[in-house]
């Protein structure tokens, strides 16, 4: 991997677990540092994606216009000679389509609600001149207040004679894939997206398909007819806008404008579905241009023209972080400071306290996480995890999840990863509660306790948090002082980068000791005060170490929190659930990699093709107290996918 594909990322993100992946594309979890907020950040390999890549501009492009309550908002875009990466807003609760399959199927009055949430969204894209044109479960999100919001745009169309202007790719999902498009003629964007919508609502009522066959040709055949099965649970008021919205003709389809107040949608509520933004993109709010005009000390009305660009640089990004926080009800306000490194020096902080205090706690709960920002397409890699790029973005084994805290005076911080991952990424690894608001939650600020140079006035002493794109100026600080129980890191940036910086991931920042005016007497003191600070790192590197004692193998698997993901059994052991299921696994033809308690699961084609991804793991349930499976799938056809996990899990009996 190129560390300067990831340089600039690193600077405002800080990187987590890779929660959906593939061939030429993975999303991995992360958190904005300077606002604290978790997002998805999408990253795209450009060599791989080929003929693709203009597929993602079009989504990049449509992203930065469409700013709706029930649309995943899109914070940042950056690119780099070999790397797009797309900061998206997370979404904890996972795919629709889960949602769905683990419930069987939804209440009517549960599927109103999701649905209504779906008209509101798709009334605001067809305003904005927009045709979706992959409208389907899996391209729906739940996030944390458990309201939908909509992604990829890969495929979406803004013709330039309006929505009234025919279409002629032919492009979505065969199972979602409006009659005429099938055919081959032109059509209207928005007719088409009806069509979808009827058929994910069929989903959402029923648990699965109107039309579905393995084969291709015969399911086009079941489309182009329009008949499907209605089954005896459907309301007539359901069944009624069901007819209406999967008419062959496109003419005669039901339109979004009469879909706002339909009798079956009304039910329950005294007003139409509301479809405008709540959050338009013309308007600012006084409290995120306040913060951030003071942070960045420029004047409010500087930073409001500054905001009004809309780049999607890192200025957008911490704005709409910061207008984010303040809808969910949180303080507005930015996690660091970063002064000028010019006239500022480090300076001693608060002692650390006993050694008791240091816990270790692991990631966040993948179990809980989105298992894909949008229907990718992915190439046949099988699992990405174990890639050398994954490796060098996190630790020199694995994947870097962990996080320590330390007690404070006032209160909790935690800590950067590189202190600790040699040892502290197996212990996470072994740690049995997961906990992601923890994780990641953390508002306090950690400082650490580092020289004190006679450059810097002694009553004017300033804490520094150095920003990672910046080093400090070594000739200001040269006198050496000495420190209390300090004793080790190579230089000045190494311990601001690996202690304080926020960036610690992929970089080693270099001083250069060699410059041309600094005389040889020099240079011994700077080895010798250097030489101290080395001391006092190891030092800290041994306290945030967790004991050896505590990094035995794991003897059970994880312990997860009921999810809808997650599959409860009768069995009480889990190495008893773990055997039924790799005994069955071949009989199904599924190649599987087992690491622990996770099975990493593909199928193939009879071309060698792989055709499914997706992961088993047995874990243990502490209310109620079972052994369940979290299921999560990485590639390949959703139903598919639905079908062939029913089938091993009702033949492993459980």
């Amino acid at each position: 991997m190129a560390v300067g594909d990831y340089e600039e990322l690193l600077q405002y993100y800080e990187l987590y677990e890779t929660i959906g992946a593939g061939g030429f594309a993975k999303v991995k979890l992360a958190r904005h540092l300077l606002t604290g907020e978790k997002v998805a950040i999408k990253i795209m390999d450009k060599l791989a994606l080929g003929d693709d890549l203009p597929r993602i501009k079009i989504e990049i492009d449509a992203m930065k216009n469409l700013s709706h309550q029930h649309i995943c908002r899109l914070y940042h875009v950056m690119e780099t000679p070999k790397k797009i990466f797309m900061v998206l807003e997370y979404c904890p609760g996972g795919e629709l389509f889960d949602y769905i399959i683990s419930k069987d199927r939804l209440s009517e009055e549960e599927a109103c609600i999701f649905f209504r949430q779906i008209i509101s969204a798709i009334a605001y894209v067809h305003s904005q001149g927009y045709a979706h044109r992959d409208l389907k479960p899996e391209n729906l999100l739940i996030d944390a207040e458990h309201n939908l919001k909509l992604i990829d745009f890969g495929l979406c169309a803004k013709p330039k004679g309006g929505l009234d202007y025919h279409l002629n790719t032919c492009c979505g999902s065969p199972a979602y894939a409006a009659p005429e498009l099938i055919q081959g003629k032109a059509y209207i964007g928005s007719e088409a997206d009806i069509w979808s919508m009827g058929v994910l609502l069929y989903a959402l009522l029923c648990g699965f398909l109107p039309f579905d066959d393995d084969n291709v040709m015969a399911l086009y055949k079941k489309i182009t007819r329009g008949k499907y099965e209605l089954p005896k649970w459907l309301s007539p008021s359901s069944t009624l806008l069901l007819h209406q919205m999967l008419q062959v003709d496109p003419k005669k389809r039901i339109t979004v404008k009469h879909l706002l107040n339909h009798p079956w949608l009304m039910q329950g509520y005294s007003y139409t579905v509301p479809w405008q933004s709540k959050y338009p993109l013309g308007h600012l709010d006084e409290d995120c241009i306040t913060e951030l005009s003071v942070f960045h000390k420029r004047s409010r009305r500087s930073m409001a023209e500054l905001i009004s660009e809309w780049k999607y640089d890192q200025m957008s990004a911490t704005y709409l972080l910061l207008h984010s926080k303040k809808t969910h009800g949180k303080p507005v306000r930015l996690r660091f400071q970063f002064p000028a490194v010019e006239s500022t020096c480090i300076t001693p902080s608060s002692e650390l306290k006993s050694k008791e205090n240091l816990t270790c706690r692991d990631g966040p709960d993948c179990s809980k996480a989105p298992y894909a920002l949008g229907s990718i397409e992915f190439s046949d890699l099988f699992f990405e995890d174990s890639s050398s790029e994954d490796f060098a973005l996190n630790t020199p084994k694995a994947k870097q999840h962990l996080k320590h805290e330390i007690k404070l005076d006032n209160g909790v911080f935690t800590p950067p990863a590189p202190v600790t991952r040699g040892v502290a990424s197996k212990n996470c690894e072994n740690k049995e509660n997961f906990d992601a608001e923890s994780a990641l939650m953390n508002e306090n600020i950690f400082t650490f306790p580092v020289l004190k140079m006679s450059a810097c006035s002694s009553q004017n002493e300033k804490r520094i948090r150095t920003p990672p794109n910046q080093t400090f100026k070594e000739s200001q600080c040269t006198k050496e002082t000495p420190i209390k129980k300090q004793t080790n890191p190579a230089n000045t940036d190494e311990l601001a980068a690996a202690v304080i910086s926020p960036e610690r991931r992929c970089r080693s920042v270099e001083l250069d000791l060699n410059q041309a005016h600094v005389d040889s007497s020099q240079k011994k003191k700077r080895a010798k005060m250097f030489g101290s600070l080395e001391r006092g790192l190891d030092k800290v590197i041994t306290m945030l170490t967790p004991s050896k004692k505590k990094q035995s193998i794991r003897d059970g698997p994880r312990k997860l929190k009921a999810h809808y993901n997650v599959t409860t059994t009768k069995l009480l052991n889990p190495d008893q659930l773990l055997n039924e299921i790799t005994t069955i696994l071949p009989k199904k033809q599924v190649e599987y990699v087992q690491k622990g308690y996770t099975l990493k699961c593909k199928t193939q084609s009879d071309f060698g093709k792989v055709t499914m991804q997706f992961e088993l793991e047995v874990c243990q349930l502490s209310k109620p107290e079972a052994v369940g499976i979290r299921r999560q799938r990485l590639k390949g056809d959703a139903w598919v996918y639905k079908r062939l996990v029913e089938d091993i899990l009702s033949s492993c009996k459980v």
